[in-house]
């Protein structure tokens, strides 16, 4: 047995305002090409196939190019089972439209977890020569969307609903499992390595979070959320990461198709595709001086990939992006990193004052909800700090 395990296509994305959809179409044919010569007998993504909710209509053609190409490969070569969760940027009614025609495709995709007494993850078992591997998919899911399946138990965290849903299963262990999955999933308590690309999160008390010794029984585990690749402590469980680096903190990441393959119970090996990207996203860091040489000097007129500039000239310039657009045609940012800027910075934290708990919640809470605390919830608030100190 042999798949794909993709995450995070994030179509329709946009890097500081630039449109991506020539990075993402070369994205799809790099993985159609890949398809082809691996002939891999299933593709998974792992949630956050758009990047917003309602998605464009170059994002939606984007997914149906996807779609058609795997579809034209499975009729020239063999049948490609294409295994497709929602993620917490998706729309699941969106995503689910036309699910029911494209399984006749061999198109595959779950939007939400069970909701009713009745209703189980959807499984995926395609044969192979040991027998047959079993794809649970686990679309994005919150406490809140199982609370008429439960009954009006309680279930405290992500965690808790992740373990519930997958214990109603009955999951033959014996057999080989695969679960697909778009959480925060954590290994030992340790987060994994973020990005700035990945949607703000509110972790608190470990409420987000689902410990990988809840799915740790799988022979593996796709998982998606998680920008960066990256192992959660075993080979078996793995963030793949995004196709493109979707953020500056992602430049110098080499992202790939991680290509897994499953002989008898046991025995798992997985490879990787590197994506060879229409434009970089880079870091720079010189004088102004010293950028325009270093691009004369590799032959270049004008650089094409997304930059990120640092600039450490001492004397002040004047409208230096305008001066730079000339040499590098996308630039994401420009920083100023010489004595004065960072002086500014030291004056400014050492103005800093140390906030009180009520202080620090007061801040946080104007921040997160756009709006101050009235008396009324400033007077909660005291309560409870004075019940804890107590």
């Amino acid at each position: 047995m042999k798949f794909f395990h993709l995450s995070d296509l994030h179509f329709g994305k946009q890097l500081h305002g630039y449109d991506l959809i020539e990075e993402q179409r070369k994205i799809i044919q790099d993985i159609i090409e890949a398809a082809k010569a691996e002939k891999p007998d299933a593709i998974v993504i792992a949630g956050d196939v758009y990047d917003k909710a309602v998605p464009s209509g170059n994002a939606m053609k984007l997914l149906e190019e996807f779609l058609l190409g795997i579809d034209e490969l499975s009729r020239e070569q063999k049948a490609i089972e294409v295994l497709v969760i929602a993620g917490n940027h998706d729309s699941a009614p969106r995503l689910d439209y036309g699910s029911a025609f494209l399984e006749r495709h061999h198109i595959h995709i779950a939007v939400f977890p069970p909701q009713e007494d009745g209703e189980r993850l959807e499984k995926v078992t395609i044969p192979d020569a040991f027998g047959g591997v079993n794809f649970y998919l686990l679309p994005y899911v919150s406490t809140g969307m199982l609370r008429t399946l439960t009954g009006g138990g309680q279930l405290h965290s992500a965690d808790d609903a992740v373990r519930f849903l997958l214990e109603r299963e009955q999951i033959n262990w014996s057999e080989r499992n695969v679960l697909v999955s778009h959480q925060f999933y954590l290994n030992r308590g340790v987060e994994p390595v973020q990005c700035d690309s990945e949607s703000p999160r509110l972790y608190i008390g470990g409420l987000d979070g689902v410990n990988t010794t809840t799915v740790d029984k799988f022979d593996y585990v796709a998982l998606g959320h998680i920008h960066s690749p990256q192992k959660l402590g075993t080979e078996r469980i793995r963030y793949c990461g995004t196709p493109y680096a979707y953020s500056v903190s992602e430049a110098g990441q080499e992202k790939s198709i991680t290509v897994v393959e499953m002989g008898e119970k046991g025995d798992l090996s997985l490879r990787y595709l590197p994506f060879e990207p229409l434009r970089s996203v880079r870091k720079l860091t010189g004088t102004l001086q010293e950028l325009i040489c270093a691009l004369e000097e590799n032959g270049e007129k004008v650089c094409q990939d997304y930059v990120s500039i640092t600039l450490t000239d001492e004397e002040p310039l004047a409208a230096p992006k305008d001066y730079l657009e000339h040499y590098y045609e996308r630039i994401l940012e420009i920083k100023i990193d010489n004595v004065r800027s960072r002086q500014i910075l030291e004056e400014e934290i050492s103005d800093m004052q140390e906030l009180t708990p009520f202080e620090a919640f007061q801040t946080f809470f104007a921040d997160t909800t756009g709006r101050e605390m009235t008396e009324q919830e400033e007077n909660i608030l005291q309560e409870i700090l004075e019940e804890v100190e107590t």
